[in-house]
Formats: C-alpha cells, structure tokens, sequence
C-alpha cells in the first residue's frame, strides 16, 4: 500500500480512514499524547476528520478559546478540527507551529490542505490521471501514482471548495520592503527566549543537537536555563541531553563538547568515518529527496547521526536551523553592497527554506522516527528579526562587526553569560564544512571515480533540466534519478548557480565567485579562515574524517504525516 512507503516517519501507530473515495492514512510518531493522539483525529461527532504531521505550540491557548467544544485526545493537533468548525478555513494562521495537515469535511465531501508558514514540514500535492488528488509527507507516497506532482507551497493552503491554492501567511517582511525598527537586543534576545522555551513541550525524552557553532549553542543554553520549570523536566529529569557527531580533531566536536561542559549537559558524541558517509549516499538521497550537492553533503551526517539518538530512546531534538538565512550568516553576505540587497537576500533565503535546509533537516531526522523543532523558525521570532533596520546586521569588520553579530551582541550579557565569550563571537561553519573539509573533499573523489569526462561532456544533452556541471552533482543526480524517474520529480529540485549557499543573485556581489562556484564556505574567497586558496597545497585525507552534526534539524512531526489523500469526484 502507499502509505506503507512512510512507516519510517511514525513508527508507532498506523491509522486508515475511509469516507467515499476519500482515503487518509496516517504513520504516527508520538511526542505529545502518547496514550490517546492516534489519528485519524476528529471533532465531536467525527464529521471532520483530520490527519496532520505537526505540533501546535499554542494549543492549550486555543482549547480556551473553544470552551463548547469537547475534546477527545490530548494531542496538540486535536484543535484542528474545532477550530474549523468555529472560525472554517481563516482559521490556519491561528495556529503557532509547525504542521501540515489534510482535513476532511464529511458533510459535503470538501477537503483542506495547508502546510506551515516556512514549510519545516515537508509536502507535496499530485494529481492522477483519473481525477485524483494525493497530498503526502513525501514524494515517494506519491511519485508512482500522479501523473504530476509538485512541492506544496508553505505558508498556502488548498481549498477544494475554491479549487486552488491561497497564501494565507502574509508577514509584513515578505514584500520585501526595507524595514526601519531600530535594533534593540533585549527585545531580540526575549522574542528568541520564548520561542525556544515554547518548543520545551513535550511527553518524550528529548535533547538539543550542539555542535559549538553560535545557533546551537545559544539553543542549548537557553534550553538548560528553562529545562527545569517545565513538564518535561518532571517527566525526564532537569538534566539537559546534547548529541553530536564526528572524529576525534574536528573543530566543531571540540568546541561542542566546550560548550557541553560549559552548559554541564549530559553530552553525546557520534563518530563515523567518510567511507561510512560515502555508504549510506543512496539512502540518503532515497529518504531526502533530492540532487542538490549542498543537501545531500549536509544531510549524510544528520542521517547518521539521527539513527544513533533515535537508538538512545530519544524521540525529540532542537535545533539551530534558519538563524543564516534571518540574520544573513553565511560568509557571503560580507560581500553585500548595501542593506537593501542584504535585507532582499534573507527575505530570499527564508522564503527557499522548504527547499534546503527544512527539507534536509525534516526528512534526515524522520528517516529514523526522529522530531527536530526550530526556534529560529518561530513566526513571532521572526517577526521581531526581519522589522530589525538591516543596517544593524550589515557584517562591518572595521566595526567588529562580524556576521550574525545582532544575535550575538543581544546574547551577550556580563552577568550572566549564556556563552563563552569565543564561542559567542566564533566565525559562522557552513553545516558540511563543519563536519571536516576532508568530508567534501572525499566526497568530490569518489564521485570522480564513477563519472568520467565523456559523462560530463555529455551532461546537457543528458540533464536537460538543471545540468549538472561537477562530477559530484552528476554522481547525486544518476541517484536521483534511479528512485525517481519521473519529469515531475526533478522538477522539485532547486537549481543555479551557487557560492557558499548563496541564490543566484548574490554571485554578482562579487565577480571572481562566477569562476569558483561550490556550495562551500571556503569557496567564499577572502572572507572563510580556510578558503580554497589557502588550501592548494593541502593532501587529501585519508581514512577516517571528523564530522559533527551542525546546529541545524527541524523535522516532520508528531506523526508520519499525512501520507496520502485520494479525492475521487
């Protein structure tokens, strides 16, 4: 059956519902409600019925706002129904959280549709030739049943009533237009605070991803500062978890395991080598879904690493994902021209999430039943960082400003320090190059040995779309391609050209990156420590590399997710 193609999301439960020819499957992975969330979930007398991969933080507060309804789980997804029933589809910007859900009103056989605002959660919509329509967590739930399918847009929702898709996230920030709010870093450091402590809910054991880069690391110390005022903390023990990956001599296992002490967590430390990357590639690929080069380098890691927390009984992690592309953190950004460029380019960059770094990070964790939730991605949070005059995240060396420097100042308090002063103030490492610069170097080698220069003269004639122009991408690409062979498919996937993470646009900040484009740091020349050119002369690696799992992983959550909807009229 095609739900059973998602089982590895929700390992705990199973559950199929059918009205008509309308079918929701669902694979749950239990984090609130353990006892009684199962889904399908329904409202009183289960005319609506609704299937969602996702947690509501505000739950509780909006159960207050429906004292005449009664509710028939625990869940935090359990509001969902009611609240369509009081407020029908305005309802979804109610909603703080993550999630993406199918919703089924059984009394005129309608449906809904609707993912979150940045997209954290993953989604896809397909039609089939005979009228269908499929919605699934993932594109294997999907991909050999529809004869097109696309990524559902975050932050939009799909009404079968008004047949189309409608945005219903509309923050002020995504017109772009330059903001004037001057910086105030108590204000930021408060919004982050509560953004973090409200991702503190939950009935599972869970921890924090720390690999001593500033996003993680202000994670974890704002986690440990709260832990003990919490459910959770009852339930589990006050102590914090911390969960890292990599060998012995990488920078980020190191300063991870300074800030560990530092933070006195009980801190895990995972070691693979880059054979054993190298191996698990096409699983990789399969579970994320994807040919970018970035991605997959990013992902192998977080794959690794997550099979290991989720062996611990670990269900839960939180992560750093999404502080780069608010405060403009990648190396590139010091190369911008002017704050309008600068403020454009976050606004790109938030909004090309889904594609990236949600999508790695929510499908590398949920390969194993693992949850990752992102307070960087928090709607109120950003809300505050984007109004911030772009002016105040401009990276100005002459100033000691370096980038992230509006986060780093407003975290940084004499009296009582969340950080160590080095770590605060340490030079932002692109997630695959923090696990080893060796790791993309054996990467590149190996993907060297299976495409040979015929293969790439051959490419564009090969790849009409997104012509892979390194024997890496062509490597990932025939991957790709072996799984999912359909137009539609590769379709999904992002493409241009690229330096240090940068969109398209940002190459023209500086013209000599046009002749060095890789998704590397270090191929953002004069501003990376270790940029290429200080690097020619440096052998190869062989054997073993370290690897450490950045701050980043949000992931799909309290469920498998919806794993297929078919609507037959």
């Amino acid at each position: 059956m095609f739900f059973d193609r998602l089982k590895h999301r929700g390992p705990d439960w199973s559950g199929l519902y059918q009205h008509g020819d309308n079918f929701l499957s669902h694979q749950r992975l239990a984090v609130i409600d353990p006892a009684s969330g199962d889904q399908p979930l329904y409202n009183e007398d289960k005319s609506i019925v609704v299937t969602v991969n996702g947690e509501i933080y505000n739950h509780e507060a909006l159960r207050n706002r429906l004292p005449n309804h009664k509710f028939r789980t625990g869940s935090d997804c359990d509001v969902i129904a009611h609240l369509y029933e009081e407020f029908g589809e305005d309802f979804v910007d109610m909603l703080d959280g993550m999630f993406s859900f199918v919703l089924l009103d059984t009394r005129d056989n309608s449906f809904l549709v609707a993912r979150d605002a940045i997209g954290i959660t993953s989604l896809y919509i397909g039609w089939g030739l005979d009228g269908s329509i499929w919605i699934s967590s993932e594109m294997k739930g999907l991909n050999d049943d529809c004869e097109h399918f696309e990524c559902f847009p975050p932050g939009h929702l799909y009404s079968s009533k008004n047949g189309g898709f409608r945005r219903w996230y509309n923050p002020s920030w995504f017109s772009e237009a330059v903001p004037s709010t001057p910086y105030d870093p108590i204000v930021l450091r408060r919004a982050f605070e509560n953004a973090v402590v409200k991702r503190l809910m939950t009935d599972v054991p869970f921890g924090v991803l720390l690999s001593g880069g500033l996003d993680s690391s202000l994670v974890a110390s704002i986690t440990a500062r709260h832990l003990a005022e919490t459910k959770a903390a009852k339930q589990w023990g006050a102590q914090l978890h911390s969960f890292c990956v990599g060998l012995e001599g990488s920078p980020d296992l190191k300063a991870g395991k300074e800030v560990a002490d530092y933070l006195g967590t009980v801190h895990h430390e995972f070691h693979f080598t880059v054979q054993d990357g190298i191996d698990a590639i096409e699983d990789v690929i399969y579970h994320v879904e994807t040919y970018d080069v970035t991605t997959i380098r990013a992902s192998t890691p977080m794959f690794l690493m997550s099979r290991k927390i989720k062996s611990l009984g670990v269900k839960m992690v939180i992560s750093g994902e999404g502080s780069d592309e608010i405060f403009g953190g990648y190396l590139y950004f010091h190369k911008a021209p002017n704050k309008e460029e600068f403020h454009r380019e976050t606004c790109h960059k938030i909004k090309a999430l889904h594609q990236y770094d949600c999508l790695r990070a929510n499908k590398s964790t949920s390969a194993w039943g693992l949850e990752a939730r992102v307070p960087f991605l928090d709607k109120e949070f950003i809300n505050v960082a984007m109004a911030i005059d772009p002016e105040w995240k401009m990276i100005k060396r002459d100033q000691g400003r370096i980038e992230k420097w509006v986060l780093r100042r407003a975290f940084d308090d004499e009296d009582h320090p969340y950080l160590p002063k080095h770590i605060l103030y340490r030079q932002k490492e692109q997630f695959s190059d923090g696990v080893g610069y060796s790791w993309i170097d054996g990467l590149k080698a190996h993907a060297a040995s299976h495409v040979t220069d015929k293969m790439m003269r051959n490419a564009k004639n090969i790849f009409l779309h997104n012509t892979p122009t390194t024997k890496e991408a062509y490597y990932y690409r025939m991957i790709f391609e072996r799984f999912f062979p359909q137009n539609s498919a590769k379709l999904t996937v992002p493409g241009g050209p690229s330096v240090a993470c940068s969109t398209a646009k940002a190459v023209e900040w500086d013209a000599s990156w046009s002749n060095n484009l890789d998704p590397s740091g270090r191929a953002a020349l004069g501003v990376h420590a270790s940029a290429y050119e200080a690097q020619l002369s440096a052998p190869l690696a062989n054997g073993n590399v370290p690897v450490k799992i950045f701050n980043n992983v949000p992931r799909m959550v309290e469920v498998g997710a919806p794993a297929s909807l078919t609507i037959r009229s």
